[in-house]
């Protein structure tokens, strides 16, 4: 039997996020990925809301989705209408789930300013509702909406509103921190007033506008509460809500409660990133236990102590969430940093080698000049391999120029790159057009060499980031180049610094080219 049951309200509560939109196949996909790690709970939308939702629980149906219930969300009824009259209710019980969760008011200031009703009337809108929809559905969960505000401003009428659910025959109570704002000794305070009151099982729905959603879900199972209601990443509106990867975890592997299988908690990285893609974001490399950060070491002196023992700076094995520990290079790294990152790619260099030592030297040389290698693995491997005399001169440079022409107001400007290379005594000419200087020379390198390394074809430059170094120098500052490659097999960042964009670019490109051959040549060994 599992200890917490997880609800998870990212197919509603996530898409009331700025910036996230999700269509009916996605909303789809996401609930079968939510029933791989094992959520007890699916709401999947807010059936009186909007078309989408409504098919979403027609289609959801045929989904062959195991050990998961789906809810349908919805208010209690309007003051106006009997639950037999009302429309909400109607359009959730038309939904055909076999849960469904209701909420309703718990803050007096809500029933007296947006309500405009008494209290008395707002326990019998609770406790009707509940009671309607019980006969009719196999399980009813009320959300006590503003809960916690609720029982600040007025406990008596707070802890009401959930005797009147319990009345109703609600089979949860979930208490909302609905605003996000209030901290975890009042949330401890509140449901210890509620021990002896209230006998229906607890939940906990918390928003994090005060950064405390974790807090306040981990205080609230403390004391007892059974479900938690969160989102995966924590999308949500304003600041979010409760961030399900984070609290499953910390459930999990710190509090020893159990709520998903060992093995699915390993796939709460891939779930992670799988929203993220879906929402078309950028997965938030800080993110804890599953962002790419969560298990990066930079300092010299903590690369040293996890190549002795991993716990030394790492608060859990990151293969139980299915991430990975990862070692930064840069002007913070001792040797140890450089002796790792070598292993991960197949060499064996000690600590103590005059060559860890060289390379170390001219990682810090360079990162005093701007070039940064945290994002620009590919480049530094590249490092690795000259400093060991086994970087390969695939080719020769005899000249380029870039060309940018504007020709009419209103119309972009065209741009041409020619080049000229040689390889192994041959000349080759190339020219290409791009989208902008950076994309020409790239295109016209790249023509210029699948004649002598036909695999080029099949990669591509995925990325391109440029950063000013240096601020009060105007259009003269040094800038940073961050280029992303990619071919049908992986991705791979490269880096280049100049106080010229296009010279910066080309560093970062030649690379790029350099390490694509250097990869092909691997396997061919291997």
């Amino acid at each position: 039997m599992k200890d917490v049951l997880i609800y998870d309200t990212t197919l509603r509560d996530g898409c009331q996020a700025e910036d996230i939109s999700f269509t009916l196949e996605d909303k789809l996909r996401i609930a079968e990925k939510l029933a791989e790690i094992g959520v007890d709970y699916i709401e999947g939308g807010f059936p009186g809301s909007n078309p989408r939702d409504e098919e979403f629980f027609r289609a959801v149906r045929k989904l062959k989705l195991k050990h998961v219930k789906i809810a349908a969300f919805g208010m209690t009824r309007k003051p106006s209408a009997k639950p037999s009259q009302d429309l909400s209710l109607k359009t959730l019980l038309d939904a055909e789930t076999p849960v469904v969760t209701l909420v309703g008011k718990a803050w007096d200031l809500h029933v007296r300013e947006d309500l405009r009703i008494s209290k008395k009337a707002n326990l019998e809108i609770i406790a009707d509702s509940i009671a309607y929809m019980k006969e009719r559905v196999d399980e009813v969960i009320f959300d006590a909406e503003h809960f916690f505000d609720g029982y600040r401003s007025n406990p008596e009428h707070a802890v009401e509103c959930l005797k009147a659910a319990e009345e109703g025959g609600a089979d949860w109570i979930v208490l909302c921190d609905t605003n996000g704002g209030r901290i975890p000794g009042e949330i401890r305070a509140a449901i210890s007033a509620l021990k002896g009151a209230i006998s229906t099982p607890l939940g906990i729905h918390c928003h994090n506008d005060g950064e405390l959603a974790v807090a306040n879900t981990l205080t609230a199972v403390e004391m007892g509460v059974r479900q938690v209601q969160g989102t995966i990443n924590g999308f949500g509106e304003r600041c979010g809500n409760l961030n399900l990867c984070s609290a499953i975890a910390d459930l999990q592997l710190k509090m020893g409660k159990r709520c998903i299988e060992p093995e699915q908690l390993k796939k709460l990285r891939e779930v992670s990133h799988f929203l993220y893609e879906l929402a078309n974001l950028s997965p938030y490399k800080h993110q804890p236990y599953v962002g790419d950060s969560a298990f990066a070491h930079k300092g010299g002196m903590h690369v040293a102590g996890i190549l002795k023992n991993r716990e030394t700076y790492e608060h859990i094995d990151p293969e139980l969430v299915g991430n990975r520990q990862r070692v930064l290079v840069s002007d913070l790294a001792g040797r140890s940093n450089v002796v790792y990152k070598a292993r991960e790619y197949g060499i064996d260099l000690r600590s103590d080698d005059h060559a860890a030592q060289k390379i170390l030297a001219r990682i810090k040389d360079l990162e005093s000049q701007g070039f940064e290698f945290e994002a620009a693995e590919a480049s530094f491997e590249l490092l690795i391999q000259e400093a060991l005399g086994r970087k390969k001169k695939n080719f020769r440079l005899l000249g380029f120029r870039v060309i940018d022409e504007k020709r009419k107001e209103g119309e972009p400007p065209i741009s041409e790159a020619t080049i000229m290379v040689e390889v192994d005594g041959v000349v080759e000419h190339a020219a290409a057009m791009g989208n902008g200087p950076v994309n020409a020379l790239d295109t016209a390198l790249r023509r210029a060499l699948t004649k002598f390394y036909p695999s080029l074809k099949e990669m591509e430059l995925l990325d391109y980031k440029v950063r000013v170094l240096s601020s009060g120098e105007g259009t003269g500052a040094a800038v940073r180049v961050l280029i992303e490659s990619g071919d049908k097999k992986e991705r791979w960042g490269t880096v280049g610094v100049s106080q010229n964009v296009i010279e910066a670019s080309w560093q970062a490109v030649v690379d790029s080219i350099d390490y694509k051959l250097y990869k092909d040549s691997k396997q061919v060994r291997a």
